[in-house]
C-alpha cells in the first residue's frame, strides 16, 4: 500500500536541498537516508534521499542525482510516497496511519451520525478529517484530542465532540437556545425588547 509522507518544498542553498512538508508521524522511518520513494507525478521519480538534516525547524532532503539549486527547484511540489505493508501499524497506539481513519463513520457521543470521513488533510498546524455528510456536503473537523474522543477501529468509527459552530446543526441549536436563554432574561427583568420594525412612541 502506497502513502503519502512529504510534500517537496523549495530549495534550499545551492547543493541541492529542498525543504519538505511532512506528512507522517513517522519521519526517522520514512524519510531516513537510504530510502527510496516513489513520486506523483510518477515521472519524477523514484527518489533515494542521500541526506538529510534539521534546520530551523524544517526537515532538509538531498536526493541522489541532484546536486544544485536548479536540480532542486525542477522537484518542487512534488509528492513523496512510501510502499507501507497494509498490516502495520504505528509503534504509538494513539496515531493511525490515514488509510486506517478512511471511510470511519462519525458520530457524536449520543451516537448521532454526522458523516464519513472521505480524506485527511495534514497542514502545519493539525490534521483535518474530511468528512462528507449524508446530504452530501462536507464539514472539517481538526483531529485533536479535545475533538476527536475516540478513535474505535474495530467498531469502524470516530466519536467526536464539537464545539457549537463546528457543525452547522448544532450552530443552530445553539443560537436558538441562546435566543430563547437571552429573551427569558429580559422578561424576567421586566425589559421591553424592541425590533427594528416596531415603531418608537411620540416623545
Amino acid at each position: 500500500m502506497q502513502l503519502v509522507v512529504a510534500r517537496i518544498g523549495r530549495a534550499h542553498g545551492i547543493k541541492g536541498e529542498v525543504t519538505v512538508e511532512v506528512r507522517t508521524d513517522e519521519p526517522e522511518l520514512r524519510l531516513g537516508v537510504g530510502a527510496v520513494l516513489q513520486t506523483e507525478p510518477l515521472s519524477a521519480g523514484p527518489l533515494t534521499i542521500e541526506t538529510g538534516r534539521v534546520h530551523s525547524g524544517r526537515l532538509l532532503l538531498r536526493f541522489a542525482g541532484v546536486k544544485d539549486r536548479t536540480g532542486a527547484e525542477a522537484l518542487r511540489n512534488i509528492l513523496l510516497i512510501a510502499e507501507v505493508d497494509p498490516e502495520e501499524l504505528p509503534e504509538d497506539p494513539e496515531e493511525f496511519y490515514d488509510h486506517q481513519l478512511m471511510d470511519l463513520d462519525v458520530v457524536l457521543q449520543d451516537g448521532t451520525e454526522i458523516g464519513r470521513i472521505t480524506e485527511i488533510s495534514h497542514l502545519p498546524s493539525q490534521d483535518l478529517f474530511i468528512v462528507e455528510r449524508p446530504d452530501g456536503t462536507e464539514v472539517m473537523i481538526p483531529f485533536v484530542e479535545e475533538i476527536v474522543l475516540e478513535i474505535d477501529l474495530s467498531e469502524q468509527r470516530a466519536v467526536i465532540d464539537p464545539p457549537p459552530g463546528l457543525i452547522d446543526d448544532r450552530a443552530v441549536i445553539a443560537s436558538e437556545r441562546d435566543a430563547e436563554a437571552g429573551a427569558g432574561a429580559d422578561a424576567e427583568a421586566g425589559t421591553e425588547v424592541k425590533t427594528e420594525a416596531e415603531p418608537e412612541g411620540d416623545a
